[in-house]
C-alpha cells in the first residue's frame, strides 16, 4: 500500500474500533478526480473507504450535498464517518453494479425491458432530486461557470489535443456560440443539478437499500443550482452509450410528465423541453470535449479519448438543427473535423 492508503487503513481501523491488522482495503475504483475508493469487509457488512486529498477535493461540500440528497430521499451513500482535515471518509456500500454494463447488455441483446426499467427509476429519482433538494443551498451554475466550462473546448480540445492555433476571427465564431448557449441555459427553469448524472454514476441497487428505491447515485459533490435539463441530457445523451433519437425523446417526455406532476416544471411544452434539452446538451458537450482532452493530456488518463467521437457525433447532430449554431458548425466541419478525424479515427459519418 502507498502512504495515503496506509494512513486511510489505520484511520478506518481506529474509527471502527477494529482489531489491529484486521483492516484490509481492496481497491474499488478511481475516477476522473483525485478520489480513490476502497472496500473494507467487516463481520456483517462492507463499507467504502475514500481517499480524497483535501488539497484537491472539497470534502465539506461532499458531506453537505450527501446530506441534502439523502434528506430529499435520493439514494446516495450514507456518511458513516469523516475526517475532513485528512480527506478520509467512510461510506455505506452501494455495491459494484453500475448502470452502464446493464444498459449495454440490454442494448446488445435487443431487449428493452431492462433499459426501460432502469431509466424509469433514474427519471423518477431525478425528479425527486429536483423537487426535494433546496437549490438555494447550492452554488449557482452562473454565467461565469458556464463560460469557464465551455472555454475548456478551445483551450484543451482545439489548442491542446488538436494542436490548432486559433486566430481572433475563429475565437469570435466560437465565443458567439458560447454566448448563445450561455443565454439559453440561464433562461431555463433553475433547479438542483447533480451535474454528472449518467450511467457511470448511477448504480443498480438490487435490494441493497431497505429504505430507498434505486438508482444509487454517486459522484454528486459538484451539485449546483442550474438548468432543469442539465441532468436529463447528461443521462439520455450519455457520453458512454447511445440510444436512438426517438427513444431519447420518449424518455425525455416521460420526465416532462413526472416533473410537471411534481410541480418542478410549470407550463413547459414538449417543444420547449426538447429545445432546452438540445441547447443544454451542446453546452455540456463543449465542456466534455475539453475535459476528456484535459484528462488525457494533463492527467495521462487516455482512455477518455475513445469516448470523444460519440460526443462529437451528438454535438453535430444537434447543432445542425439550430440556425444560431450554423456559423460555428461550418467552421468546425472545415477547420477542426478533418484534424479530429485523423487523430481520433472518427467514423466518417461525422464528416457528412
Amino acid at each position: 500500500m502507498d502512504e495515503r492508503q496506509t494512513q486511510l487503513a489505520n484511520w478506518a481501523a481506529a474509527t471502527l474500533a477494529l482489531p489491529e491488522g484486521e483492516t484490509r482495503l481492496t481497491t474499488v475504483s478511481g475516477d476522473a478526480s483525485f478520489r480513490r475508493y476502497f472496500r473494507l469487509k467487516l463481520t456483517s457488512r462492507t463499507v467504502i473507504a475514500v481517499d480524497a486529498p483535501p488539497e484537491h477535493e472539497d470534502n465539506p461540500r461532499f458531506v453537505k450535498v450527501a446530506q441534502l440528497m439523502r434528506e430529499a430521499g435520493v439514494c446516495v451513500p450514507e456518511i458513516i464517518a469523516a475526517d475532513l482535515a485528512q480527506g478520509f471518509l467512510l461510506l455505506s456500500d452501494l455495491g459494484d453494479e453500475l448502470y452502464l454494463p446493464a444498459l449495454l447488455q440490454s442494448q446488445e441483446s435487443g431487449t428493452s425491458d431492462v433499459a426501460e426499467h432502469l431509466y424509469g427509476l433514474a427519471i423518477t429519482a431525478l425528479v425527486q432530486l429536483q423537487q426535494g433538494v433546496d437549490k438555494e443551498r447550492l452554488d449557482p451554475y452562473d454565467r461565469n461557470q458556464l463560460r469557464t466550462e465551455m472555454a475548456l473546448f478551445d483551450e484543451w480540445f482545439c489548442r491542446g489535443l488538436m494542436e490548432l492555433e486559433l486566430d481572433a476571427g475563429e475565437m469570435a465564431v466560437i465565443e458567439q456560440a458560447y454566448d448563445f448557449l450561455e443565454e439559453a441555459a440561464l433562461a431555463q427553469t433553475q433547479v438542483a443539478v447533480h451535474r454528472d448524472y449518467h450511467s457511470r454514476n448511477l448504480m443498480v441497487l438490487d435490494g441493497k437499500s431497505e429504505t430507498m428505491t434505486g438508482p444509487g447515485v454517486i459522484d454528486f459533490q459538484d451539485a449546483v443550482s442550474g438548468a432543469y435539463t442539465y441532468d436529463l441530457v447528461s443521462m439520455l445523451r450519455d457520453c458512454y452509450i447511445r440510444w436512438p433519437v426517438e427513444q431519447v425523446e420518449q424518455w425525455a417526455l416521460v420526465y416532462l410528465r413526472e416533473a410537471t406532476a411534481a410541480n418542478v416544471l410549470v407550463d413547459i411544452t414538449p417543444a420547449t423541453l426538447m429545445r432546452d434539452f438540445d441547447l443544454m446538451g451542446l453546452q455540456r458537450h463543449f465542456k466534455v470535449l475539453g475535459i476528456f482532452s484535459r484528462l488525457s493530456l494533463r492527467d495521462n488518463k487516455t482512455g477518455y479519448l475513445a469516448d470523444i467521437p460519440l460526443v462529437i457525433r451528438y454535438f453535430l447532430e444537434v447543432a445542425d438543427k439550430y440556425p444560431e449554431m450554423a456559423e460555428f458548425v461550418a467552421w468546425f466541419r472545415q477547420r477542426v473535423l478533418p484534424v479530429a478525424t485523423d487523430k481520433l479515427n472518427l467514423d466518417r459519418e461525422c464528416e457528412q
